[in-house]
């Protein structure tokens, strides 16, 4: 296509959108008609602008950001012996591919200079987002070569988050909310067998949890709940719990039952020559076990007598052997807490290694979220310190060295009934079959 023909066809769709904008809608909210502006607002005026706007600025952006590079020798020889250095005048900029729209923003493909590394197009991220006017640049190097840029245009997760058109299909796979590209956002349970979820008070982290049983709560999955603030959180889920600890005596016994599963399926497997339960057959493969710990450092006070010292290290313990020993058998780990720091008690640094999947929500202090996503990419932590108040339920997940932002659905008090309703598995415990077991130790079921 001729590049006369492109411009010609995006100035007609800018005075199309400026006219729609500036006529059309006011027209329409006289009369009390909902105006969407996403996406078509994006189509007709959004994306030729920005488009527009990067190949007008590209240039300077990259000369001002030490994207360009000059082709031509960086120095004069004068004489024999005398060499001036120089920097070129006009640089060459890296060539841009055209850019192609999505649903929330555009993608782009710069083409590097030979000797060129994204390190700098990394750094570049937050000068491109001011020069076109966009909410969020992430820059990536999939092939050696090329960068790709991908632009979102509006930030899509302002507002609630619509309900799930449909349900997972896969086993143990989560769709809880929206990641900031506009895609669901699934935690998937086999692919990140355990979870850490920080954050402050009143920051998402309970939306998050309702948000996670609620799409579990169809699977034949068995859920057990520690709440060791009497079950106020976790409660609301009602029978769907297979067991639930409401203080930490109860949790002592909990956590001492799943480990014993633990160590009944690995005997399963070994009986049949099997490495992980997902390689048994289905017919002999155990129910999947999620264990939710809400408020962990609930389980680290103490008042100082021994007795509560020795229930708060044996809780730690068990813990960590869940982590270590759960993910090839089928019992997995999912933990929720204001800060997660070896401050809280014995053991918490170690257990937070074996937590690959992280989500921090908005925090008090830099050191919080440092604690949550310091080890996975220190961007990561200054954009979850960006969170404010207004924005509850918006996180950081980071995951298998990647990281973006995201919005958890928030489940009505109706859901929560809906939940409550629903009826757990059929023996999921292979050593306590019976709930009534749990109860004998102390255990709420």
């Amino acid at each position: 296509m001729p590049a006369s023909l492109v411009v010609w066809i995006l100035t007609a769709l800018v005075i199309v959108g400026v006219l729609t904008q500036r006529w059309w809608e006011p027209r329409l909210e006289a009369r009390g008609v909902p105006v969407r502006r996403w996406p078509w607002h994006w189509w007709l005026v959004g994306y030729p602008e920005t488009t527009a706007r990067i190949f007008l600025t590209w240039r300077r952006l990259a000369h001002l950001n030490g994207l360009a590079v000059s082709l031509t020798p960086d120095r004069r020889v004068i004489g024999r012996n005398l060499v001036v250095q120089g920097t070129a005048l006009r640089p060459k900029p890296p060539r841009l591919s055209w850019p192609v729209p999505t649903k929330t923003g555009l993608t782009l493909r710069v083409h590097l200079h030979p000797g060129q590394t994204p390190g700098p197009y990394y750094a570049a991220a937050r000068a491109m987002e001011h020069a076109w006017r966009v909410h969020n640049v992430r820059v990536t190097s999939p092939r050696r070569g090329q960068v790709i840029v991908q632009v979102t245009a509006m930030d899509p997760l302002k507002g609630e988050v619509p309900e799930a058109r449909s349900p997972a299909h896969e086993l143990l796979a989560a769709d809880v909310g929206r990641v900031e590209d506009g895609d669901p956002w699934l935690i998937d349970l086999r692919r990140i067998p355990h979870w850490l979820i920080t954050g402050a008070t009143q920051s998402g982290k309970s939306s998050l949890l309702a948000s996670l049983v609620l799409a579990l709560a169809p699977q034949p999955v068995a859920l057990v709940g520690v709440d060791c603030k009497g079950g106020m959180e976790l409660g609301l889920f009602g029978g769907r719990l297979s067991a639930l600890a409401v203080d930490r005596t109860q949790a002592v016994g909990l956590l001492s039952g799943v480990v014993d599963e633990i160590q009944a399926r690995m005997g399963v497997c070994r009986a049949l020559g099997k490495r992980s339960v997902w390689e048994l057959p289905e017919d002999a493969r155990p129910v999947p076990l999620v264990v939710i710990v809400d408020e962990l450092a609930e389980l680290y006070l103490t008042d100082g007598s021994r007795e509560s010292r020795d229930e708060a290290e044996q809780c730690g313990t068990l813990l960590l052997r869940i982590a270590q020993l759960g993910a090839a058998l089928g019992v997995h780990l999912v933990i929720a807490g204001q800060r997660v720091g070896s401050d809280i008690g014995p053991r918490v640094t170690a257990l937070r290694a074996q937590l690959g999947g992280r989500i921090a929500h908005r925090a008090h202090d830099e050191a919080s979220a440092e604690m949550t996503l310091g080890d996975i990419n220190p961007d990561a932590v200054v954009t979850a310190q960006q969170i404010t108040e207004d924005e509850q339920g918006v996180a950081v997940v980071a995951m298998g060295g990647r990281w973006m932002r995201a919005r958890s659905r928030l489940v009505t008090t109706a859901g929560a009934a809906e939940i409550a309703r629903t009826d757990p598995p059929v023996n999921p415990f292979l050593t306590q079959p019976d709930p009534v077991a749990f109860e004998k130790k102390g255990v709420a079921a």
